[in-house]
């Protein structure tokens, strides 16, 4: 589970601390997949909810709109949008750019002591692949990737890479409770690890673009399985 600070560390930095709240926990439920496309976000009850006024709402909802997970009509109605399969293709596109650059830093800084919170992290997701328990494993892998990132010095990417991530989070969703994908994320983040501890570059790519390629070579099999969601 986030602690405070992690949690901290996923929230949009443009945002205040009662937006920064709310747009967490909705997105949170959009990419968890709790609040399906063509949910209703009725504005009245969010801040009721959340014992706010509606301006923090309005800059929450706003800063969702800009990431395509919800758009709002007339008479303040908001829902959540369809999954956008163009945009998960541009933005794993921006990710395995950047992460491939991660792994090819880090295998070359030779450095095996940056990889002691990912192999943390990695021991704590491979408990919750255990007991199936898929919103902490999902939480999970975000952190992993993260503090791949913060070992490598480019936080900042990272947020890049998660404030465009919303479409392809919920792929990622519907794809994870398939019959041994989660074994499958373990052994890729345990491969890249591996390779990266050796300082083997080319291992390093190899494992990273193997890692990043499998939700989106299953999009044709997804949408037939989920066809509501697209």
């Amino acid at each position: 589970m986030l602690t405070g600070a992690q949690e901290e560390l996923f929230r949009p930095s443009s945002l205040g601390s009662a937006a920064a709240r709310v747009y967490t926990g909705i997105r949170s439920q959009i990419v968890s997949l709790e609040l399906e496309p063509h949910s209703n976000l009725v504005r009245s009850e969010i801040a009721e909810r959340y014992n706010l006024s509606q301006s923090p709402i309005r800059e929450a909802i706003h800063r969702l709109e800009q990431e395509g997970l919800v758009a709002s009509y007339p008479q303040s109605r908001t829902v959540v949008t369809k999954i956008d399969v163009d945009n998960a293709r541009e933005t794993q596109f921006l990710r395995i750019a950047i992460e491939l650059e991660v792994g090819r830093a880090l295998a070359m800084s030779k450095r095996p002591e940056l990889l002691s919170s990912a192999r943390r992290v990695l021991a704590l997701q491979k408990m919750a692949g255990e007991d199936l328990d898929i919103n902490e494993f999902t939480t999970l892998d975000r952190v992993f990737h993260f503090s791949l990132a913060e070992a490598a010095g480019v936080v900042s990417l990272y947020h890049l890479v998660a404030s465009r991530s919303g479409h392809i989070d919920r792929l990622r969703r519907l794809n994870l409770p398939d019959p041994g994908k989660m074994a499958s994320v373990l052994q890729h983040h345990h491969a890249i690890l591996t390779a990266i501890a050796a300082g083997d570059v080319e291992e390093t790519s190899r494992a990273i673009r193997e890692h990043l390629s499998g939700t989106l070579a299953a999009v044709p099999q997804i949408i037939e399985q989920y066809p509501q969601y697209f």
